[in-house]
């Protein structure tokens, strides 16, 4: 399938583009958004890009090749976001889009699909240690479940991590088709909207990258290294990372008044503004046309 930007004319109208702009896409994933934003910051802009998967990289760096004079890319994750770029004076605008790119799902290989048969990987970075493998055939089964039920919110958290302590006696967890075959043992898929060991994948997936933790350092560098005014974009897809974002802007529109005020009141003045009262979702038109879409959610801040 090809990839195709999620909510692409609301995130240019959020972060609002002008020319020169220095702006911060820190999942550059295949490109898609880069290329919005290099077409409105033009050649006097700067636009510092952040992919931890190389092979993402390497295509998104053909694909924008004819700009590669403005763009400063990083093989890195955005949790080093503040440290990469504290050579910056100034940065105009920050892009997260936090979901999976294409050959993540498409390519058997990379572990993510529970509808495609490949080995237990999940890793987005390849340099890391951490495998969904390693993961299923070693943690205790208190830890699997407290990963399913915090990270996947799977109800049947501690049943599914009892059932694969049980399997693996008997043989290592490798493919990702034994983990499905195992969960439609217990979660039969006919009983459900969606495929039962969609939770699980998820709960594994952002165990294995770190993802929760991640965000959160990546969020706090990306509002240090924003300039006064400057814009905070971030398209999350499932309800904990978009729990995440919700109360971090929070934080930043009302944080604890200083020491010498707490007497007089309990918030100090808002350190942002927020631009999406609620979040920004996909319209009929665009899941009909891009059905990965339909869990996004875009919430956007101004820095004061």
């Amino acid at each position: 399938m090809q990839h195709i930007p999620v909510l692409r004319e609301e995130v240019q109208k959020y972060l609002e583009l002008k020319n020169g702009d220095v702006v911060i896409d820190a999942t550059l994933g295949l490109g898609g958004h880069a290329l919005d934003i290099l077409e409105k910051i033009g050649k006097k802009g700067k636009l510092i890009a952040f992919e931890q998967d190389e092979r993402n990289l390497d295509q998104a760096k053909r694909r924008l090749e004819a700009c590669n004079s403005q763009i400063v890319y990083f093989h890195d994750n955005f949790r080093n976001l503040k440290t990469r770029t504290k050579s910056l004076s100034t940065v105009d605008a920050v892009l997260f889009d936090l979901g999976l790119s294409s050959p993540h799902v498409d390519d058997p290989v990379r572990g993510f699909s529970f509808m495609k048969n490949g080995p237990l990987d999940m890793r987005f970075d390849q340099r890391t240690r951490l495998t969904a493998e390693e993961i299923l055939d070693n943690y205790p089964q208190e830890e699997l479940a407290r990963i399913f039920w915090e990270y996947g919110e799977e109800k049947m958290s501690r049943i599914i991590a009892r059932k694969i302590c049980e399997a693996r006696k008997n043989y290592k967890f490798e493919r990702t088709g034994q983990l499905v075959e195992l969960i439609e043992s217990i979660l039969p898929v006919w009983k459900f909207k969606h495929h039962p060991a969609a939770r699980v994948f998820q709960a594994l997936r952002i165990e294995v990258n770190d993802e929760l933790d991640a965000l959160k350092e990546g969020l706090n560098g990306a509002f240090e290294i924003l300039k006064s005014g400057g814009r905070l974009v971030v398209i999350s897809y499932h309800s904990l990372e978009d729990r995440i974002v919700k109360d971090f802007f929070n934080d930043l529109r009302q944080p604890p008044a200083k020491k010498e005020y707490l007497m007089y009141r309990e918030h100090g003045d808002p350190l942002i503004e927020v631009l999406t009262k609620k979040p920004v979702v996909p319209g009929d038109k665009e899941i009909a046309e891009n059905p990965r879409s339909r869990s996004a959610k875009l919430r956007a801040c101004k820095k004061l």
